[in-house]
């Protein structure tokens, strides 16, 4: 493998205030409401931070809902997977492929599936109608090689710098790499919030089982014990060491590999292979399977969402799900694949049946979207491929011991058909004013009396990552890079401060610091 480099820095041009739209989900007319950015390229370390306060991309799109105001606020969801453990009813959809797969059963009743962010693209097609309004000042090929002379340039000047004043440089590069491996983004709080009357079930607590069940149990574990002790005893006998007792039968459910990888016969009727491919035209594996994805894409669109064939096109495909800011970075301690974005394709007998969009980042897998083919719908696609990301996010970990989380997208109460994500547990909802992370089970009683809501329980708590040094920010003007508090000396409009100050405590003192802010 090639030798890793740190990648250049993220260069993003943010379009000051709010945007309203027709929400994709309520479908109230200007009632969904962000700020947004457009990503001309990307660090998997800045889009981790961004994400980790509320932020989300649909291709180079990066939007953050203004969740006191728009009509469907969306909560940050994270999943644990390493604590994941599959219920009965993701058991079932497992169960029911592995059927499939060995007999070629087709299991009848209704269909559990529910994509990740399936409205998504509906979500933000006000903010993409806007972007074509707008002009994108910067374009990253004609700037790449000014970035690069400009950086360089800028390195040397610290060099310099440095000599005379020591290590108090504001943007010292070794400050910048000490913390982008400063560990977790975010910490959890636990806020206990009891049931209210008529509210029913505590879902902090296990739920109640049985009395028949529980009977049962205590039979069977006294039936063991009793067995134990007979072996035991006729084992001490025979002068046999203790450690060649026969191991009780464990009654530990089967995990989730279990029950995803189990065993098909020789004569199975299919044969399904998930493949994981990088979204990028250079990677040719992608490139020949791309004609192939597309058609499944649109066939989604029309088939699921109802959207006319030429809204769902090559362009419109290759903008939303192919394109993305983020660059590929292969370092040594990172997983084998990588990160950045990925297509991780379903071949059920030599042809894509789905496609789940996914983003490796530092310290999580992301899901982005998923599209698949809706002759298959009886094999609930969307929980299934929900389970299998799980599994390799677990994966990875093996690899990768930071990366533990397996980031859901938006988790939006008001909207009962995007509350499936709260299935996945144990799992967490983004705080959107502190900006940490809160049991899902704490917040389900406030979201059931409104739609907003502060998680974070501690009054005198607040963004611990906010912008707290302006003049840190870096900005990209006239080909250089530069500190902002050198950039402001040559500004003469008053404006240009409110926008710079609103962009920085968006995105937080850490990728203020980091990312290059396009200005003209």
């Amino acid at each position: 493998m090639a030798s890793w480099s740190a990648p250049s820095p993220s260069l993003v041009e943010y379009f000051e205030g709010q945007t309203s739209f027709q929400c994709g989900y309520c479908k109230s007319n200007f009632g969904s409401c962000s700020h947004g950015m457009w990503a001309h390229s990307m660090t998997v370390q800045d889009y981790q931070d961004l994400i980790d306060r509320g932020w989300r991309r649909s291709g180079k799109y990066v939007y953050k809902p203004v969740m006191n105001q728009t009509c469907c606020p969306q909560y940050t969801i994270r999943c644990h997977p390493l604590q994941f453990q599959p219920s009965k009813s993701h058991k079932k959809v497992l169960k029911k492929m592995l059927k499939f797969l060995a007999k070629g059963e087709i299991s009848k009743g209704n269909c559990e599936d529910e994509p990740m962010d399936s409205t998504m693209e509906d979500a933000v097609d006000g903010d993409f109608a806007l972007m074509n309004k707008l002009d994108i000042k910067c374009d990253l090929k004609t700037l790449s090689s000014d970035l690069k002379v400009s950086i360089e340039s800028e390195e040397k000047e610290k060099e310099k710098s440095l000599k005379k004043e020591g290590s108090k440089d504001l943007i010292h590069p070794q400050a910048i790499e000490e913390k982008l491996g400063s560990g977790e983004p975010s910490h959890s709080i636990k806020v206990h919030i009891g049931p209210k009357p008529g509210k029913g079930a505590d879902l902090s607590k296990p739920p109640c089982r049985k009395a028949k069940e529980m009977r049962k149990e205590r039979k069977r574990l006294k039936l063991m014990q009793q067995s134990s002790a007979g072996a035991f005893e006729g084992f001490q006998a025979q002068g046999q060491p203790v450690s060649l007792l026969p191991k009780a039968k464990s009654n530990q459910p089967k995990s989730l590999e279990d029950l995803i990888f189990e065993s098909l016969p020789e004569d199975a009727s299919h044969k399904l292979e998930v493949r994981l491919v990088p979204a990028s035209f250079e990677d040719p594996e992608f490139k020949s399977s791309f004609n192939q994805s597309l058609s499944l894409y649109t066939k989604y669109q029309v088939a699921i969402h109802q959207d006319e064939p030429d809204i769902c096109d090559k362009s419109e495909f290759t903008r939303f799900l192919c394109n993305s800011p983020l660059e590929a970075e292969h370092p040594a301690n990172g997983p084998e694949c990588g990160y950045g974005s990925f297509h991780q394709q379903y071949w059920l007998d030599g042809k894509i049946i789905a496609v789940g969009v996914i983003d490796i980042l530092p310290y999580c897998v992301s899901s982005v979207y998923l599209y698949y083919d809706p002759d298959y719908s009886f094999l609930s696609l969307g929980v299934y491929s929900a389970l299998r990301e799980i599994a390799f996010t677990r994966q990875l970990h093996e690899k990768t011991s930071q990366l533990s989380y397996y980031y859901m997208g938006f988790y939006i109460h008001s909207c009962p058909k995007m509350r499936y994500k709260g299935q996945y547990r144990p799992s967490d909802l983004l705080c959107p004013e502190t900006y940490v992370w809160v049991p899902i089970e704490q917040c389900l009683p406030s979201l059931d009396n409104s739609k907003y809501c502060r998680f974070n329980q501690d009054p005198q708590a607040e963004d611990e990552g906010r912008s707290k040094e302006l003049d840190r920010l870096r900005v990209f003007h006239r080909r250089s890079a530069m500190p902002y508090g050198v950039y402001k000396n040559h500004q003469e409009d008053p404006s240009e401060e409110a926008v710079v100050l609103e962009y920085a405590n968006l995105v937080g003192q850490k990728c203020s610091e980091r990312m290059l802010l396009f200005r003209h």
